[in-house]
């Protein structure tokens, strides 16, 4: 690779992703100074195509970005009007009420968004300011300086053959440099993983922990349309096997977006997170809300929940880290977003506050002053201990003496400190021997898919002559390790049917990859216990297309 010549473009600030933070973050720095030079590289084929659609949103963050955001049309038309809260059994449900709850988890002044659509707003917003924004363009490296800086990253490589080798329409692409580069990839990005890695920035923290959240969108009869309704559920189907729960929003044009959620530090490794989702749709509450209706779009994609004492160090020499890059989302609230634009617009003020200085490719120190002792710091702070304590001593605990230390928190004090989370959620993952074959019931095609018909409402698409952007460090392991270990659980906590063991007679099993399918939810880059699977990005636009709803 290091023999490719490619040209380069020079920018005051190179931005990698188009999702709230970095779109946030190319907005502030135009605010600040119409005359700097912004770039935000997008992956999708479009802004939003990675991003499906279904959030209660905090307009806090939008709130300190573009304050008239309602005059300017904003896509957040549908206010939240009720909170519902139940603890779901096979067939039944209680009701949790809203009045023991600490204010936090109060959705009052939210709103129930496709965040793909604010997405695509804030990019009018942002391209009006003058910045330069470029979908289709996956950045694949990090360009390095001489004094072992973040110079800059290569963006738009196409052509390569399957293995790898230059083919006869190859494009090396360019490499755009920065006076600062940020990361805003979302999730387990692959060039954040590498930055995180390099410089060491998760020394003295507490491992990420992650969750896997799966998502339909469903349009349903309008006489069970409760337009600004907002569900959270915790139980069944999920018992004792792992933690998590779901969620049922309803917006406007009688759409619903329902998703369910499996914390990734589950230890059956028999355990089928998609299944579990099918699953729960089954309930009678759900099945009932869903009845002659029908699903549009489908979607997966990992979630941080580490919190508070997971964030990384967010700054090394010339990068920064934004949003779901260090893992910001508030685990009891499911909300993340109103984090990432805050961080988006920090980022963009020690930025320009360093630029001014004549300043260039040192460490931005005063955005991760302002993140974590700012507003995100705070809004993390205060629940940093319902992860930990859900993941050792189950729900109930997390219920009670979570709900107690919030209110604690709320009030500026927490007799339990600050927990730690232990193991990453690869390392907890249980042998195959210890644990039991979970039986689940064959999709019916009307309530519940099978995970490559699913697979189709993603409108993922991967150019087939492309390398596989899923890597193994060792082709071996899966089979001689993985599977007689672990039932090489790849076949199941993947989403999207990407992983599958052959058998055939006569023959040793094979692993197979088949990377068509990926919907770039990193989860197995995340929960594979021989840490085996390297997710990276694959060329141009490639990957889900989630429609614009």
């Amino acid at each position: 690779m290091s023999e490719v010549t490619r040209e380069a473009m020079e920018y005051d600030v190179v931005i990698v992703g188009a999702g709230p933070a970095g779109l946030s973050a190319a907005i502030r720095l135009k605010q600040l100074d119409a005359e700097l030079n912004v770039v935000v590289l997008e992956k999708g084929s479009e802004v939003g195509a990675h991003i499906l659609s279904g959030a209660v949103l905090d307009p806090v963050g939008l709130d300190a970005l573009i304050p008239d955001w309602k005059e300017k049309g904003a896509p957040l038309n549908v206010p939240v009007k009720d909170d519902n809260f139940f603890m779901l059994g096979e067939a039944g449900k209680v009701r949790i009420p809203n009045f023991p709850m600490p204010p936090l988890m109060s959705n009052h002044g939210n709103y129930i968004v496709s965040m793909g659509n604010v997405c695509r707003w804030m990019a009018e917003q942002a391209e009006a300011l003058g910045v330069e924004i470029f979908p289709g363009m996956a950045c694949s490296e990090i360009v390095y300086g001489e004094n072992g800086e973040v110079k800059g990253v290569v963006a738009g490589e196409f052509g390569r053959n399957p293995d790898g080798t230059e083919g006869p329409g190859y494009e090396p692409g360019m490499e755009l440099h920065g006076k600062y580069v940020f990361l805003g990839e979302g999730v387990r990005g692959s060039l954040a993983k590498e930055v995180i890695g390099k410089y060491d920035l998760s020394k003295g923290k507490e491992p990420q922990k992650f969750g896997l959240g799966m998502k339909e969108i469903w349009e349903i009869d309008p006489e069970k349309h409760r337009e600004g309704s907002v569900t959270h559920t915790m139980g069944w189907p999920l018992g004792s096997n792992a933690g998590g729960g779901s969620f049922i929003y309803h917006l406007e044009n009688n759409q619903v977006y329902v998703g369910f959620v499996v914390h990734l530090n589950y230890k059956n490794p028999h355990l089928y997170p998609y299944m579990e989702f099918q699953r729960f749709k089954h309930h009678p509450m759900v099945a009932e809300l869903l009845k002659g209706g029908k699903r549009v779009a489908y979607g997966a994609r990992a979630i941080s929940e580490g919190g508070y004492q997971s964030m990384p160090k967010m700054v090394a020499p010339g990068v920064a880290l934004l949003g779901c890059s260090v893992g910001m989302v508030n685990v009891p609230r499911i909300k993340g977003n109103h984090n990432a634009m805050l961080s988006g617009k920090a980022a963009a003020e020690a930025a320009f506050a360093a630029i001014r200085a004549d300043r260039s490719g040192d460490e931005l120190s005063a955005y991760e002053t302002e993140v974590r002792d700012g507003a995100i710091g705070k809004d993390l702070f205060k629940v940093r201990n319902v992860k930990p304590l859900w993941s050792k001593y189950g729900l109930a605990a997390s219920l009670a003496v979570g709900g107690f230390d919030m209110w604690t928190n709320t009030l500026g004090f927490s007799v339990l400190g600050t927990l730690k989370h232990g193991k990453n959620d690869a390392e907890a993952t249980g042998l195959a021997k210890d644990f039991k074959e979970i039986d689940y019931p064959k999709p019916d095609g009307k309530l519940s898919f099978d995970r490559l018909t699913n697979v189709s409402f993603s409108f993922t698409n991967h150019e087939e002559s492309q390398p596989a952007h899923l890597r193994l460090l060792d082709p071996s392991v899966p089979v001689t390790v993985n599977l007689p270990k672990f039932d090489e659980p790849a076949q199941r906590y993947c989403p999207a049917g990407v992983y599958e063991v052959v058998r055939e007679d006569g023959k040793d099993p094979r692993f197979v990859i088949n990377f068509q399918n990926c919907v770039h939810c990193k989860t197995c880059d995340i929960k594979d216990p021989s840490q085996n699977i390297l997710w990276t990005v694959p060329q141009g636009g490639d990957g889900p297309n989630y429609p614009n709803m």
